[in-house]
């Protein structure tokens, strides 16, 4: 097959991987040229492609010799892409509506994206005045237009649309030329491509949110004919709220502004702060522990969360705060339960399942807690990741007057794990990583990619795992935890959000290097390449400013905490 544009160029050979065959294309023709005549045989419209192991949008123009997988919009890679052109099309229904607000895309919850628009109050029938711009662009079939333009030339255009937080951005950061979209007169630009046209993205939802924000819906993976449906998630959303206000009080919401700390040679100041309200949030959570353990109740703690979300260290923290309740804290880790690695369940593409429940020798667990409620001295288990076994090194644990028993690890929340403790007896802590950083108004940071990086940089410290192999588990890790975690994390006393502003700029350079030594050959190179270009966006913080308490020290190294 031949694909000629209506002006001749050289040929170029293209590898379509979802069909196994290999076309001939001219030079500078589209991918989205490409997928129109491959339709057909494609069997699905694409939203965005895969070339050379790199994402890309559909107006990606071939120059050379090329690999392509088309993606659809329910691959992870599609479903952003999607997210992020309905959030461009909400964005010129603001302004084609409300043309004086200001629209700010805050943080993920209840199954969609809360979103508070400055001047508008939020009502469903506002909800429905903007939905109702958002339909007339699908049916209007609109193209979201790609530019290249300089630095300077994009804050020009971006300063004459209000885009303030983005501005600010671009002034900190060292790139020569931006990236953008319009559609008709609006511009805007997003972290990562865009589909080619609004018809594409015709599921969603816009609805008022809580009285104080709305909620935008896209389509649900499960279902992609439909939205999925709005869950009740009143401890993150208060969770968020909290961490929301901390940010408007230091003054530091988007990367720009974190950005410009740092260039103004100020990131103790924002350091010293964050650490004292993780302190806080830690010592409000011991007292009421210490409260509930006066009334006879609240023996075990159960700290839960996904991977990477911290909660070894909020744990030994959670000890010291107990201690100084004049409690006496005594720390299991559910890590050290798992069964020998020849034992450990596997997903359905035949991978180790951590994150499955049976990924624990629940009996040794149940037998080892009976018996230490039972105040005997009981020998614990040591579990050795790198040769993914057990042994028994010598340590022993014995529950003495005043003794709490904290159990860490991500199955926590699950009665599952402790069917045999009256309710009453436990409290149950979820951590999660909740990023409340933006890089800019319109544009938020996944918690996922958060905790990604985390990992990354842990694993390849403490388990000799390579950025590459981080990567390649990951998507078992998400539905592992989707599965076992997440549908419990309501059911706690507490949540406590890990999550420390500057974070991201402080790991920037270990997790680049990392990143930089994912080979470009392969698959997990998509994800790498990305994760790169993430964090070009941050200003680097020396990690010598960290403290040996902090919580980020779980993943850097140089805790104060033995681990």
């Amino acid at each position: 097959m031949i694909i000629k544009r209506q002006t001749p160029n050289e040929l170029i050979e293209l590898h379509i991987t979802n069909l196994d065959k290999t076309i001939e294309v001219e030079g500078g023709i589209t991918l989205l040229e490409v997928a129109n005549h491959l339709q057909t045989e494609l069997g699905f419209e694409p939203i965005m492609a895969c070339v050379n192991n790199k994402y890309e949008g559909l107006h990606y123009q071939v120059y050379g010799p090329k690999k392509v997988e088309f993606l659809s919009k329910n691959t992870e890679a599609g479903r952003r892409v999607y997210l992020h052109s309905l959030c461009m099309m909400l964005y010129y229904a603001q302004t084609k509506t409300f043309s004086g607000a200001s629209m700010r895309i805050e943080h993920y919850v209840s199954n969609g994206l809360f979103v508070t628009i400055t001047g508008v109050e939020p009502t469903e029938d506002n909800a429905l005045v903007l939905s109702a711009v958002m339909r007339r662009l699908v049916q209007s079939n609109k193209p979201f237009v790609y530019h290249i333009a300089s630095l300077t030339k994009a804050m020009e255009i971006f300063e004459k649309q209000g885009l303030t937080s983005k501005v600010m951005l671009l002034k900190t950061i060292d790139e020569i030329e931006w990236n953008y979209y319009t559609l008709d007169d609006v511009a805007d630009s997003f972290y990562g491509c865009l589909a080619p046209r609004t018809g594409m993205i015709d599921t969603f939802s816009f609805s008022a949110y809580n009285g104080e924000g709305f909620l935008l819906k896209s389509f649900d993976p499960a279902n992609p004919t439909t939205v999925p449906p709005t869950i009740q998630e009143p401890l993150m959303y208060r969770a968020f709220k909290d961490y929301l206000k901390f940010n408007k009080i230091v003054g530091v919401s988007n990367v720009g502004e974190m950005n410009h700390v740092v260039l103004k040679g100020r990131p103790a100041d924002l350091i010293n702060v964050a650490e004292t309200l993780h302190n806080h949030w830690i010592s409000s959570i011991g007292e009421r522990i210490a409260e509930r353990y006066k009334k006879g109740e609240a023996r075990v703690v159960l700290v839960a969360g996904p991977s990477s979300s911290g909660k070894t260290t909020t744990t030994k923290r959670l000890a010291v705060q107990l201690m100084a309740n004049l409690l006496k804290p005594v720390i299991i880790s559910l890590d050290n339960y798992f069964v020998d690695r020849e034992h450990t369940p596997r997903d359905e593409k035949g991978d180790y399942d951590f994150e499955h429940i049976n990924a624990l020798d629940m009996e040794l667990l149940n037998a080892d807690l009976n018996r230490i409620l039972a105040g005997e001295e009981v020998a614990l288990p040591t579990y050795n990741f790198e040769t993914g076994k057990r042994t028994y090194r010598g340590n022993t644990i014995r529950l003495d007057e005043g003794s709490v028993l904290l159990i860490e690890g991500i199955h926590g929340l699950n009665d599952m794990l402790t069917s045999q403790i009256p309710d009453n007896m436990k409290f149950k802590l979820y951590v999660s990583a909740l990023t409340t950083l933006s890089i800019d108004n319109h544009n938020w940071i996944s918690p996922t990619d958060n905790l990604l990086l985390r990992r990354i940089v842990r694993d390849h410290r403490y388990r000799g795992i390579s950025a590459r192999e981080s990567i390649r588990r990951w998507p078992s890790v998400c539905r592992g935890e989707d599965r076992w975690i997440f549908p419990f994390k309501e059911n706690a006393d507490a949540m406590f959000n890990s999550s420390l502003l500057f974070e991201l700029a402080v790991i920037k350079d270990y997790a680049e290097t990392l990143l930089s030594e994912v080979p470009s050959n392969c698959a997990e190179y998509a994800v790498a390449y990305r994760l790169r270009r993430f964090l070009r966006y941050f200003r680097q913080i020396r990690p010598d400013a960290i403290p040996p308490t902090s919580l980020l020290r779980e993943f850097l190294g140089g805790s104060s905490f033995k681990y």
